[in-house]
């Protein structure tokens, strides 16, 4: 990806810097070739040369681009589960995924880790944003995903001769289990999706409070995994489920809905981040009679939303780690609506929109692996950084209407109004 040369100066603005301290009013953040070279106080900054470009925040708020981590590329206006592989061909959903990238950009997100994608799009979906091909975030791939025969994913019958295998690695046992790691091993994927849990979406075979794996096929996805240097995660809501990924050195949870003590315990002492995705349960409780969910998929989701505010609220009282990211791509939770989530967490599960945004921003790269690089405004780091024309904290909604001077991505302003003059 590359890097604008020379200097910019940033300056008008309050930073947010990502790292979870108050804003630092009139505040300046200087980029050099694509790298943050200062973040601070404008009276405390060094001198930049006379040819810099400048680009004026009016008054609001400088900050690390926004990491959304969740993100599945290839879903697009998912009414029912089997429109996740057998509603449009392959060649399609390609071209969808690039045009989801692309609005993610917009939406002020630099930077996501997908949680599942048909075929193996998102690994090459990645090496044509980072060889600027396509415009797009940052990208983490993880390509298909894993789950028991018969199990939440499962859902195209034998009769049909159809398989699953553009979206899921159905395995039975260990064995199959490592065999399916070692497929996506072969595929070039970062992280191993995994279905240890149901959902509220299947009621009458797999619901939430149900197990899709067993804890030896959980482990031989770890252990191959970890051997060849790729993370696991897991789409984890049923209590046992989170504690058998945890047990099983799970690198972060997807949802982690209904844990109790025991579980919460298990998660501080690893230190294992959680990604709750909650605002797709309230949309599905609110949007859910408009598009013909039946009533115990719906009542399933309120008990959903419900379990898993509690659990992030606790997670994060206790000194746990929360990504923000959700399962767009649903006709009623479509893609563009990602910072949607944030404002939920903030006014649904209560929590400030600081600590939101620090989610949002360095813990999602704390999961993708590039803290050292990305998700904080400090020196020596990617200069990914979003100016917004609104003061964040005091109304975090400003993400929501994309409110954007500037997107950048290695000081490359990609989209925002700035984007023309530069």
């Amino acid at each position: 990806m590359k890097h604008a040369p020379g200097t910019t100066l940033i300056s008008n603005g309050r930073l947010v810097d990502g790292i979870g301290g108050p804003p630092v009013a009139d505040a300046a953040v200087i980029v050099a070739e694509g790298r943050i070279v200062y973040a601070g106080r404008k009276d405390a900054a060094p001198a930049v040369p006379p040819d810099a470009r400048s680009i004026d925040a009016r008054g609001g708020t400088i900050m690390p681009g926004l990491i959304e981590a969740h993100f599945h590329p290839t879903y697009f206006n998912v009414a029912k589960l089997e429109d996740l592989d057998i509603k449009y061909p392959v060649e399609y959903v390609t071209l969808l995924a690039a045009h989801n990238a692309r609005l993610a950009l917009e939406c002020g997100y630099t930077a996501a880790r997908s949680g599942g994608s048909l075929f193996n799009i998102d690994v090459w979906l990645k090496r044509a944003i980072e060889n600027d091909v396509v415009s797009g975030p940052r990208l983490a791939a993880s390509g298909r995903e894993i789950c028991g025969v018969g199990g939440l994913m499962d859902w195209n019958p034998d009769f049909r001769k159809i398989g699953m295998e553009g979206l899921v690695l159905l395995v039975n046992g260990p064995d199959e289990a490592r065999a399916a790691v070692r497929k996506l091993v072969k595929d070039g994927v970062e992280w191993v999706k995994t279905y240890p849990t149901g959902d509220a979406a299947a009621p009458d075979t797999n619901d939430h409070h149900t197990l899709c794996m067993t804890f030896d096929e959980m482990h031989a996805c770890v252990a191959t995994a970890h051997n060849h240097g790729l993370k696991v995660t897991g789409h984890c809501r049923a209590t046992e489920g989170i504690k058998n990924a945890l047990r099983a050195g799970y690198d972060t949870l997807e949802h982690g809905t209904f844990m109790d003590d025991e579980a919460l315990d298990l998660l501080l002492t690893r230190n294992t981040p959680v990604v709750p995705a909650l605002y797709f349960e309230k949309v599905s409780v609110e949007r859910g009679p408009e598009f013909g969910l039946p009533q115990p998929v719906i009542d399933g989701h309120q008990e959903t939303l419900e379990a898993g505010a509690e659990s992030a609220r606790r997670i994060l009282q206790h000194g746990g780690r929360l990504g923000m990211g959700g399962d767009y791509g649903f006709a009623w939770n479509p893609h563009g609506d990602y910072a949607k989530e944030l404002s939920f967490f903030a006014d649904y599960v209560g929590l400030s929109p600081l600590q939101v945004i620090t989610c949002a921003t360095r813990t999602g790269a704390e999961i993708m692996g590039r803290a050292h690089e990305l998700g904080t405004l400090e020196t020596g780091k990617l200069a990914d950084v979003l100016v917004v024309d609104g003061d964040v904290i005091a109304d975090i909604r400003a993400l929501e209407d994309r409110r954007f001077i500037a997107v950048m991505q290695n000081g490359i302003v990609r989209s925002g109004s700035a984007a023309a003059e530069h």
